[in-house]
């Protein structure tokens, strides 16, 4: 089959990889029609992990279950389906606690796995023709038929849940104010889901013009930092109090206030710190990591950021961090798309085959006017 496959830094190709294989009873193979390109793709395509070359990248996918294991239950040949992208046992002690994104079970010596990414286990991604599921009947979450919202399904693997994590970590409740760092697809998808949750005001932190409109065309208030402290001019909106609740959507690649295109891997948490109110919570979905060999400075390379503690504890604040634990939200959150109260689509900018994928790569990287978010489709699934 064809596969995006890692080559090294700043380079991905389309070719042929071995079709997957069914390898366990609970195992299905999914005729891949959408997978989404993921900001955190990004920082294993900028050489910013410890990604080897040879890797198939994809773990935002949604399709078909061509062949079924004979120990699953639940599911048939033809079923539409999306995959978080936590790959979860649904029998351990975190995947019991609906802690699915930390399975201890998956990738043994480490609290969680995915498809296609560094140090996530050995599951291969789903930009490709097929994907294997592993423990299929806890994985897939069953679709309606067809290909009605395909571009809002697609986003159930990942960032429509992650926007929503980042709220539920910050305990976002109705009548609030909110405050979104980064307007990229997690950003938007967390301002969206904090008005979905009934947040009465919902700042959108970001430079890129092209992503503060769209923030402001689902209801956000755009707040452009390049024109000054973003703490003090959401303070300036706020009676000077600050938000509620506030949500880091950026994470460890951060880009200074002062000198965009410099990095400043700590900038939102601190700036977090000053635009919540006293006895506020932030919510932490966007990425750290405890190794990142391009950082700007020796202690960040090893997740070491220098943050305002003492502010943070002077002012009370609570704090809720790591990775989306997908299947705590993404039944409900596909029924809110079946019933038309939610359209996450909206940030899909292009739906490209999947030979074009190293382009695609190379202008969402870029932060190309127009690649906002991008889904890959198989071409034989177009074809189908």
């Amino acid at each position: 089959m064809k596969a995006v496959v890692y080559e090294k830094p700043f380079s991905v190709t389309v070719r042929e990889v071995e079709d997957p294989q069914i390898q366990h009873p609970n195992d299905v193979i999914v005729r891949v029609t959408s997978s989404a390109i993921c900001g955190s793709d990004l920082h294993m395509y900028e050489g910013r992990t410890a990604a080897e070359p040879g890797i198939v990248f994809g773990h935002e996918n949604l399709g078909i279950i061509e062949e079924v294991g004979n120990g699953v239950t639940s599911l048939s040949q033809g079923d539409r389906v999306v995959m978080p992208f936590n790959v979860a046992c649904g029998f351990c002690k975190n995947c019991l606690a609906g802690k699915t994104g930390f399975c201890l079970t998956v990738n043994p010596g480490f609290a969680g796995g995915a498809y296609g990414y560094v140090a996530m286990g050995p599951y291969l991604g789903g930009q490709a023709e097929r994907v294997r599921v592993p423990y299929a009947d806890f994985n897939c979450l069953k679709l309606p038929p067809g290909e009605e919202h395909e571009n809002d399904f697609v986003l159930l693997a990942d960032i429509f849940p992650t926007g929503y994590h980042g709220c539920e970590l910050a305990q976002v409740k109705p009548g609030e104010s909110v405050v979104v760092f980064g307007a990229g697809p997690v950003g938007l998808m967390a301002a969206y889901s904090a008005l979905l949750r009934g947040a009465a005001k919902v700042f959108s932190v970001d430079r890129v013009p092209e992503r503060l409109a769209k923030a402001e065309e689902i209801g956000a208030i755009p707040i452009d930092f390049t024109k000054g402290d973003p703490a003090e001019q959401i303070k300036e909106q706020t009676d000077g109090e600050g938000t509620d609740k506030g949500v880091d959507a950026v994470g460890y690649q951060a880009q200074s206030h002062k000198d965009p295109g410099q990095e400043e891997p700590a900038i939102v948490l601190n700036q977090l710190i000053q635009t919540v109110r006293p006895t506020g919570m932030l919510g932490v979905p966007g990425l750290y990591v405890p190794s990142d060999p391009g950082a700007p400075d020796e202690q960040a390379k090893h997740g070491q950021l220098l943050v305002a503690i003492g502010k943070m504890f002077e002012k009370g604040l609570a704090m809720g961090t790591g990775q989306c634990n997908v299947k705590l939200y993404n039944r409900q959150l596909r029924d809110l798309i079946i019933a038309g109260r939610a359209k996450p689509s909206f940030v899909v900018s292009n739906e490209v085959p999947l030979e074009e994928a190293p382009d695609a790569y190379q202008k969402f990287d870029k932060r190309i006017e127009g690649y906002t978010k991008v889904v890959l489709r198989p071409g034989h699934a177009l074809a189908a």
